[in-house]
Order: structure tokens, then C-alpha cells, then sequence
């Protein structure tokens, strides 16, 4: 498979030049990396990041200091719960009702402290913090392979809380910036700014973004998983 055999080529040119960061190795996870302090003080400085005020991040280790930024700043962060295995689905963090920053915005005690909220109970998202393992110049993302960043967009979409309009970023190491052709679906979220320690780069990515659930690409399986699909196919 084509977006394996580039996860695989990024994964092992982080261990080997020594850039990849806890956790360790980088194969099989958004990988961390040397600089990812850097990289989101880049986003920091974007006008984008600087108008919005509700963000939806992933969880992942690079994007840590994106996350606090964000509480930092006074915006308010929405995180999947794993999996999106519960009907309430999303980790609300309020920077009203957190005292630790550092350590809200940490995996495992976003989940102490974060409320969980379903859909219904969201504010409209400004702008959505995608952890990636490569982005090309045309904002073709490929991910960890499992498909949750894609699904989490559409399943917003089907509730209004996100549109053409909502700004999509990454931060990522230049390694992972890469100059090949990434093969894309309808229901893949193009990346519209991408941010590394050495450089702001606004992509090519279509002003489209998916429309919502793409049911002929989901499972029976993945339904009966994730309430909140459930509820959408019976509506």
C-alpha cells in the first residue's frame, strides 16, 4: 500500500537522524519530534489561530504544546474520546475550569479533568489541529492509517459544527513535509496550513472539505462501535 510504504520511509528517517522524541519509537503513532515547541509557536502566529476561539485538536504528543497555546490563550479545546467509542464522544477543556494547564492538556489528564460532551452540547469549531505523518504541498494528509481524524470532521459536519470555512492545520517536522504525490479520497480533510519548526506553509489543499459521513466507506462493525454513528444512520 502506497500511504505504508511513505509512513514507513517517515518513521524510520526520524529514528535514524535522531529527530523522532518520546514516545519512542515514532513507527505506528503520530510521531513526536525535535522542534514541535517551534512549530506551534508558527501556528501561534497565524492569523487563523489568532481569530479562532474554539479549536479541536488531536491528542497526540507533538501537538502538546498546540494545546496549550490554545488554553493559554483562552480558546476552548475539544479532543476525541479514543476511539469515539462513547456517545458523548468529545473532551471538552474549558480554560475557565482548568487549573493545571500542563497538565490537562495531557493524555491522561485531559481525561480527568476534560468534560465529556456529545455533539449536541459543542460549540462550532474555528480551526482543527490534525496530527499527521506526512502532508504534501497540495494538503493531502496521510495519518496513522486508522481514519478517526477524517471521521471526527465528518461527524461534526453532520452536526454544523464545522464547513468549508473551518481552518485545518498541522504541525509536523520537515521531514514529513514531503514533495510525492499523496493519494486522496473524497472523505480525506485537506490540510490548509502546515507548520514546521523552520517554516509557515500555506498548501494548495481545495477549499472543499468533505460534506459529511461517507456511509459507503463505513463498516457495520465501525457503526455498531461508535454510538454517535449509530444515531447518525438512524436518523
Amino acid at each position: 500500500m502506497e500511504k505504508q510504504k511513505l509512513r514507513e520511509r517517515i518513521w524510520d528517517e526520524l529514528e535514524e537522524s535522531g529527530e523522532a522524541r518520546f514516545p519512542y519509537p515514532p513507527h505506528d503513532r503520530i510521531p513526536n519530534f525535535n522542534g514541535a515547541d517551534e512549530a506551534a509557536n508558527r501556528l501561534s502566529e497565524n492569523e487563523a489561530w489568532q481569530e479562532a476561539d474554539v479549536i479541536k485538536s488531536n491528542p497526540d504528543s507533538p501537538q502538546l504544546p498546540v494545546r496549550r497555546a490554545a488554553l493559554r490563550q483562552g480558546k476552548t479545546v475539544y479532543m476525541a474520546v479514543p476511539r469515539l467509542r462513547d456517545e458523548n464522544c468529545f473532551l471538552r477543556l474549558d480554560p475557565a475550569e482548568i487549573d493545571d494547564i500542563d497538565h490537562a492538556t495531557t493524555i491522561g489528564g485531559s481525561s480527568e479533568v476534560g468534560v465529556q460532551v456529545g455533539p449536541d452540547e459543542m460549540e462550532p469549531v474555528d480551526l482543527i489541529v490534525s496530527g499527521s505523518v506526512a502532508v504534501n504541498g497540495d494538503g493531502a494528509r496521510v495519518g496513522k492509517g486508522e481514519g478517526y481524524s477524517d471521521l471526527e470532521f465528518a461527524i461534526l459536519r453532520e452536526f454544523g459544527l464545522v464547513d468549508d470555512d473551518t481552518t485545518t492545520v498541522t504541525t509536523l517536522h520537515e521531514t514529513q513535509f514531503v514533495d510525492r504525490e499523496i493519494p486522496t479520497t473524497p472523505q480525506d480533510v485537506p490540510i490548509e496550513w502546515v507548520f514546521t519548526p523552520e517554516r509557515s506553509i500555506r498548501t494548495e489543499a481545495s477549499a472543499r472539505k468533505p460534506s459529511g459521513v461517507a456511509w459507503e466507506e463505513v463498516t457495520d462493525e465501525r457503526i455498531e462501535a461508535i454510538p454517535v454513528l449509530e444515531r447518525l444512520k438512524g436518523e
